[in-house]
């Protein structure tokens, strides 16, 4: 069985009775994007469809974050498990396939950081004490790297600082393309990187351009952000992935119930680029956080502040 979810659904649709179980499903699904009520019968119907697909392929494929016809992908994978988001707050388990050994899409970082680092240092002032500053530089030597940073940076500042608000949709796009297509080698260091004064973590802190991609005149409150992050195929992808790496638990040694650190860095640079885009809170730690509040949520409160402590005081991440 094929592990891609495209296919699987050409491999279903092929055949007759996949074909109408599939289709029942697709009906179930979009019931819940309208948010449409389904009585207990209609209920039972979405179950047992989900349950006919027994062993089909399509009941166990994946998506990959860099795949071509992604958001197709998702919207496959969703409408096989569209069960799963009955819990409000609780997807279960990530669309995304686990990465391979991705080889052919590292570029030898090393090799430009070393071009970087033989440059007169007049010209790169402050890279000694400012990694986030080197890190920059480094990514101006990719080609690759410096046209996608380039091209999210000149959309998310647009209408900053005048009268005109950014599209933060577009921001957003912009974002998702450089963390999915430039070797994580590259974006990595730049997100991450270690800093030990103010100058450097503010330039850490402005990397996703958060006036536009993260800040809001005004916090909503995060119950409004999950909504908005579950209408959408990305986000909710993105969410349950961050859910399934990032898992705190306080019996654990490194407090990470799988105890892989670096897919826990993966999924949270996932987040950013969606409606639930976190960021760093200031520019002298490395505590990051959603920007929204749990003022005002009513006999919701301990959901929304899980929301919320999934990125304020989360030890996995």
């Amino acid at each position: 069985p094929s592990s891609d979810c495209v296919v699987a659904e050409q491999l279903c649709l092929s055949d007759s009775t996949c074909n109408a179980t599939y289709r029942t499903l697709e009906n179930c699904a979009l019931a819940k994007t309208r948010l449409l009520s389904l009585d207990h019968n209609s209920r039972v119907r979405c179950l047992n469809a989900e349950l006919d697909l027994g062993n089909s392929s399509l009941l166990h494929c994946k998506c990959h974050r860099r795949m071509k016809r992604q958001e197709h992908c998702l919207r496959i994978f969703w409408t096989v498990h569209s069960s799963m988001t009955d819990g409000y707050f609780n997807l279960e388990t990530s669309p995304y396939e686990n990465p391979v050994n991705e080889e052919h899409w590292k570029t030898d970082y090393n090799k430009l950081a070393a071009l970087v680092s033989g440059k007169n240092c007049s010209q790169l002032a402050g890279d000694a004490t400012n990694p986030c500053l080197k890190a920059t530089h480094v990514c101006n030597l990719s080609k690759k790297c410096f046209r996608l940073r380039t091209d999210y940076a000149s959309i998310c500042t647009k209408g900053a600082g005048s009268e005109d608000v950014c599209d933060r949709r577009k921001c957003h796009r912009g974002l998702r393309n450089f963390f999915e297509k430039v070797p994580e080698d590259f974006t990595k260091r730049i997100l991450f990187c270690p800093c030990h004064d103010e100058f450097c973590g503010e330039r850490r802190r402005k990397t996703i351009v958060p006036d536009c991609s993260f800040q809001y005149k005004t916090k909503p409150n995060c119950l409004w952000l999950l909504d908005s992050c579950l209408e959408d195929h990305i986000c909710k992808s993105r969410l349950a992935d961050f859910q399934q790496n990032c898992q705190p638990v306080d019996m654990s040694p490194d407090g990470c119930s799988l105890h892989n650190h670096a897919a826990c860095l993966q999924a949270y640079m996932g987040m950013i680029g969606t409606p639930m885009t976190p960021n760093y809170v200031s520019n002298s730690s490395v505590e990051v956080s959603l920007w929204c509040t749990c003022e005002n949520s009513g006999n919701q409160k301990e959901k929304c502040d899980q929301i919320l402590g999934m990125f304020e005081s989360n030890k996995c991440l």
